[in-house]
């Protein structure tokens, strides 16, 4: 017995909106049901995970989950939650993104599976030939100005501005639905909640183009507990890509959840039952300082967007941050890595050439790098066995530094105590 969708949204904390009779009609049958992704990036964020999320449910609730990449859409822009006016693309980047995303998709939704196998689609394919003219006449028509200016999206610009081409965008979105349901049997829109006017926009013309039904559902959009933007750090988005968001980094961001954020964030963005859930809550609440609901969180998300072995990397890189890593460990992180673990601590730059030569590591720790602020001071700490170098303990005040040193053939990690660190770079 497949699980209810809506139900399964409704327990997740997933479920916004939608319109009378939609779960009904999930109930009766397997509903071909879609959300638009927007490719003006190469690389899907966290924030677009919760309607990858809702697509992995839809499928797993025994329904047919179709992405719509919008080659077209991204071409005009959707003012949604948009203060101004973004730029447009080029076809040839576009082209490129979309192919970057699907792969992303690829890692949630099963694409051959039988009757309720993944759909990607791509609105590009049935606008390219379909020309102004046609479009007011067989689309315009049909949806008044007045309905148009109603929506949230246009009331809020409205004092600042909006050009005809973002106006436009409700028509484009709703011509989609209207599109995939005349041609792919598709009788259902999700999105967030700020979707809302431009999905049933589709579901509006659907019904005055050809007397029509169908039928839309929103998730709500999500915001953290301290009133700050979900997907957001201080360094940007949080990127599915690991070239542009490390594994590490990526890691770090769900273990760094709130206790009144990682309640919901583990409902939505895992697969967890609903009683595994409760019983990790419960657990959590024991001793809230061992972060177990944010570490098992970040476990499950890690593996699903990277893979297993990214995941074990990046806790081994925090474990060498917080002084329980190995050697080794450090040894085997990635440049990126390296430096996202590192991020904050301060660096110094040495002489690739006087590394070539070799320095003695008191004369490297005071007088190359300012570790210390005396030669006395470091020669009793290296001799008390308070150093290290990548991670190894240096007690013999006679040792030299040299490029044999260097991870990634770049940089050297000095330890002073427990947790001061040092990177120092070579140039």
């Amino acid at each position: 017995m497949k699980k209810n969708f809506v139900a399964e949204l409704t327990w997740r904390r997933m479920l916004h909106d939608m319109i009378p009779g939609t779960e009904d009609l999930l109930q009766g049958e397997i509903v071909r049901g879609y959300i638009g992704f927007d490719p003006t990036a190469d690389s899907l964020g966290v924030g677009n995970l919760v309607q990858v999320m809702t697509l992995l449910h839809f499928q797993q609730c025994g329904h047919q989950p179709v992405a719509l990449v919008g080659g077209a859409t991204g071409m005009v822009g959707d003012p949604s939650g948009k203060s101004q006016e973004r730029n447009l693309l080029n076809e040839d980047l576009l082209q490129h993104n979309l192919a970057c995303q699907r792969k992303q998709l690829e890692r949630f939704l099963d694409f051959d599976c039988g009757a309720n196998s993944a759909l990607i689609v791509n609105n590009y394919d049935w606008f390219k030939g379909f020309t102004f003219l046609d479009f007011i006449r067989d689309v315009g028509k049909h949806i008044s100005i007045n309905y148009m200016l109603a929506k949230d999206s246009v009331q809020k610009r409205l004092e600042t501005g909006m050009s005809f081409t973002e106006f436009s965008y409700q028509l484009v979105q709703g011509y989609d639905f209207y599109y995939l349901w005349k041609h792919h049997g598709i009788k259902l829109q999700m999105g967030g909640s700020d979707q809302w006017g431009n999905i049933v926009t589709g579901t509006e013309l659907i019904r005055r183009k050809d007397g029509g039904e169908a039928f839309a559902l929103t998730t709500p959009l999500i915001k953290k507990a301290d009133g700050t933007k979900f997907g957001k750090t201080e360094g940007g988005n949080v990127w599915l890509d690991p070239n542009r968001t490390s594994s590490y980094k990526f890691y770090q961001f769900w273990l760094n959840a709130s206790d009144e954020d990682v309640a919901n964030y583990i409902r939505i963005f895992t697969l967890r039952g609903q009683e595994e859930i409760e019983a990790l809550e419960a657990e959590h609440a024991k001793a809230p300082h061992q972060r177990l609901l944010q570490k098992e969180l970040a476990r499950d998300i890690t593996v699903r967007v990277h893979s297993e072995a990214a995941y074990h990397a990046a806790v081994e890189a925090s474990d060498i941050l917080f002084g329980k890593g190995t050697a080794a460990a450090l040894m085997n992180l990635s440049e990126d890595d390296l430096l996202a673990v590192f991020e904050g601590v301060p660096q110094v730059d040495v002489s690739r050439s006087e590394l070539e030569g070799g320095i003695n590591i008191v004369e490297f720790l005071c007088d190359k790098t300012g570790i210390f602020s005396s030669r006395g001071e470091a020669r009793k700490m290296v001799q008390g066995g308070g150093v290290f170098l990548n991670k190894e303990k240096v007690d013999d005040i006679a040792r030299t530094v040299s490029t044999g040193d260097l991870m990634n053939n770049r940089y050297i990690l000095a330890q002073k105590g427990k947790k001061n660190y040092v990177l120092i770079k070579s140039l």
